[in-house]
């Protein structure tokens, strides 16, 4: 029963609908509101692309080979060299992705994209774990320090923090696995912009490895699609501290600041469930920098990007949980994946009692959002050419020209 209805599913995300004849054009960014500019909106979308090659990684028979090939969008980089790629195994503590290279004479780069995961139920039964005390690098025992390059010696103390455990153990698994070969490629290439990004619970996986990479003093990029929550207030405050998140997003539209020096963008989109887990009333939040999709389905355009204030501005996915918001016509997207939750533990149980059929939950609103969930630019998570059958049709985004910007 359970392999019928994933089959559905996954038949499902090969449907297409009607797509139009040719993208809008992405209007000029403008100073005085929230809308990203049309560089950030490049960006992020060009990252979408990248991250969802990451679901190449760890399926038997296929994968990413060298110079930079697989069944996906890798063609779309030519400038790209793989470094490595790493699958340390399927369960909540092991981690997915890869290393590579941009040799790109405008943004030269060091990227590393961490995966998703494929199970949605097993993502949110696994998301109620129990927190654990989070410790710095490098007052983290685990952690050995860098001999080679310096380390941040004023990195604050995290008072009180508190980080869920899966992601911390995926964290510290992936590391094992990861930081030799990207202190030596850090070693080789000076020049290049170090780059990380992660969909679903490989942002939260990114987003730890950011806060280590920072204190050894590597200076990351860090965007995310589709984070979950990491772990309490306390942590989320430590976080927005070291990229100064709180500061730079209120000046993002209000000067000239340049938005593509934002370190931190946690990009979500409406109706997408795992941004709001685990729950609020498990004890955890959210942290600043989010950048949201308003548009609930594809294709997003440059209008409905919009930078958010704060931890959890009401006016982005936060006001989608009843227990943060106020606001009555906003639908209660943390209720409805309340329910879902309770009705995949119930299942998770009647399962591990060898019930026998798979119980089906009474309300489908969870698998509905699913494809919120996988809808960043693109629908990420399917190592096939050209990404997820629904997007073949589709043409590239593009952007106006310098002389057509200045027209509009």
């Amino acid at each position: 029963m359970r392999f019928l209805l994933l089959s559905a599913l996954s038949a499902l995300s090969i449907v297409t609908s009607a797509l139009p004849a040719q993208q809008a054009p992405l209007l000029r960014h403008a100073a005085d509101n929230r809308t990203v500019s049309p560089e950030l909106f490049a960006d992020l979308e060009e990252l979408a692309r990248v991250v969802d090659i990451s679901y190449c990684v760890g399926l038997t028979g296929i994968g990413i080979s060298k110079p930079f090939k697989c069944l996906s969008r890798c063609s779309e980089f030519p400038d790209f060299e793989l470094v490595k790629t790493w699958n340390t195994g399927q369960l909540m503590s092991d981690s997915c992705g890869y290393i590579a290279l941009s040799h790109s004479q405008t943004n030269p780069r060091i990227i590393v994209a961490f995966r998703g995961t494929y199970s949605i139920a097993n993502t949110v039964v696994d998301l109620s774990t129990v927190p654990q005390e989070y410790v710095p690098y490098p007052g983290d025992p685990e952690s050995k320090a860098s001999t080679s390059r310096g380390i941040d010696s004023e990195t604050p103390r995290c008072n009180n923090c508190t980080v869920h455990t899966g992601f911390y153990s995926s964290w510290k698994v992936a590391a094992s696995a990861i930081l030799p070969d990207l202190e030596a490629t850090i070693a080789s290439y000076p020049d290049y912009a170090l780059t990380l990004v992660g969909h679903s619970l490989g942002g939260a996986v990114a987003a730890l490895a950011g806060l280590e990479l920072d204190s050894r003093g590597w200076n990351p990029t860090i965007t995310t699609f589709g984070e979950p929550r990491l772990g309490n207030s306390a942590l989320n405050r430590y976080l927005d501290q070291r990229f100064n998140l709180l500061g730079s997003t209120r000046e993002v539209w209000t000067s000239t600041f340049n938005e593509r020096q934002l370190r931190y963008r946690r990009v979500t989109h409406i109706d997408d469930p795992v941004p709001l887990l685990p729950l609020t009333e498990w004890g955890y939040r959210m942290h600043a920098g989010e950048i949201y999709i308003s548009k609930s389905s594809l294709t997003p355009e440059i209008q409905d990007l919009q930078h958010c204030v704060g931890d959890e501005d009401h006016r982005c996915i936060a006001g989608q949980d009843g227990s943060l918001s106020t606001d009555a016509k906003r639908d209660d997207l943390r209720a409805q994946v309340q329910q879902s939750v309770d009705d995949l533990a119930e299942e998770h149980e009647l399962e591990k009692r060898d019930v026998g059929l798979w119980v089906v939950p009474s309300r489908y609103k969870l698998w509905q959002l699913f494809f919120s969930h996988r809808d960043y630019f693109w629908r990420l998570g399917l190592c096939v050419p050209g990404g997820d059958p629904w997007d073949w049709n589709r043409k590239p985004y593009a952007l106006l020209d310098e002389e057509k910007q200045d027209s509009v």
